[in-house]
């Protein structure tokens, strides 16, 4: 089992910065990935980034450029910094875990999520 936690959210105002965090109970070195979903009011849930054991990094085109994930293995921690941010970003911020298995990634592991919201 794997417990995750979040922490950073807030609310700022456009163009402002927040860092989440995600702090794991379990870390893995192979065949899994981390990343971050988020969900605003009325939307489906979207994945905003993640990151693999195997070096991938994936990032949604609306957060290109403005976000970056990143781990600290030794902390077992992971971090989403935010820059540049816009109202369209408010959300609730959820971590997410799982293995990976013929390059698909199973997400069995939620956090309880983080707010983060940007005024205009």
């Amino acid at each position: 089992q794997v417990q995750l936690q979040e922490s950073g959210g807030g609310s700022v105002q456009a163009g402002g910065s927040l860092r989440l965090s995600c702090a794991a109970s379990v870390w893995k070195y192979a065949s899994w990935c981390m990343g971050w979903f988020r969900q605003a009011p009325g939307k489906e849930r979207e994945e905003v980034a993640s990151i693999g054991t195997d070096g991938h990094l994936r990032y949604a085109e609306s957060v290109k450029g403005r976000f970056t994930i990143s781990q600290i293995n030794a902390e077992h921690t992971l971090y989403l910094q935010m820059n540049n941010l816009k109202p369209e970003d408010t959300a609730m911020y959820y971590c997410a875990a799982g293995d990976v298995d013929a390059g698909n990634w199973e997400i069995d592991y939620w956090g309880q999520g983080t707010q983060v919201t940007v005024s205009s």
